[in-house]
């Protein structure tokens, strides 16, 4: 894996994820953040999202209330706090500012879960053409962080989005789908995703949406949509 310590703007963090690099922090209170470039990049194929039944009904069930970039500094700070298993995060104040602004910038996007009102899971990344680059996502909640993931898939297949970066390969993450290719392999892969007419759907009419959702469930059922002018 290639790792430089480079001072990091948020200019400069677009034309990186154009090249198929990221940045992160060694640790949360980490002062230094470094750009990663590995050999084997974790993708989720949307068009190859596992989705269980369970989950599908939790999904259609409404018990989250789900939306997409209500309070996208609420959701990376989710991310960034510790949590069991998992006593560190490399999301330090510096990332937590510098996805801020793309969120400004009409970039950086995050899927929110609230139950109750009270924010329990989601998730946050980046939008570029038609690659989502995922960052990171979190749970207070059972089911939580699961239902924000496939929320943001129905979303990418609706706005016609073709590459969605994992970055690496977790358990949770292995259980939908997700697959590690070659570094060449994902470049390559990108390079068309930048490509694609694609766009970000924060609201999506509720019918459209659940119809996706279903298609994930049974992906023989509907083709993946395209984005609409």
């Amino acid at each position: 894996m290639s790792r430089r310590h480079v001072e990091i703007t948020s200019e400069l963090m677009v034309r990186a994820y154009r090249h198929g690099l990221f940045p992160m922090a060694e640790t949360r209170r980490g002062e230094r953040l470094y750009w990663l470039d590995p050999e084997q990049r974790g993708i989720l194929p949307l068009d190859g999202f596992h989705l269980p039944r369970r989950l599908e009904r939790t999904v259609l069930s409404d018990r989250f209330e789900v939306a997409a970039d209500r309070d996208f500094p609420a959701a990376i700070a989710g991310c960034a706090e510790a949590g069991p298993g998992r006593e560190d995060t490399w999301i330090n104040s510096q990332i937590e500012t510098l996805f801020s602004e793309l969120h400004r910038m009409g970039l950086a996007h995050s899927v929110e879960c609230r139950l109750d009102g009270a924010l329990v899971g989601g998730l946050y990344g980046v939008a570029i053409g038609g690659a989502f680059f995922g960052e990171s996502m979190f749970s207070r909640v059972r089911d939580a962080s699961k239902v924000a993931l496939v929320h943001l898939v129905a979303r990418l297949r609706l706005g016609g989005f073709r590459l969605l970066d994992t970055q690496f390969v977790t358990a949770h993450l292995a259980q939908f789908g997700a697959v590690e290719i070659p570094r060449d392999r994902y470049k390559l892969r990108l390079t068309e995703a930048l490509e694609a007419p694609a766009r970000w759907i924060a609201a999506p009419e509720p019918d459209a949406l659940r119809v996706a959702v279903q298609a994930l469930g049974r992906p023989e059922a509907a083709p993946r949509p395209h984005p609409t002018s």
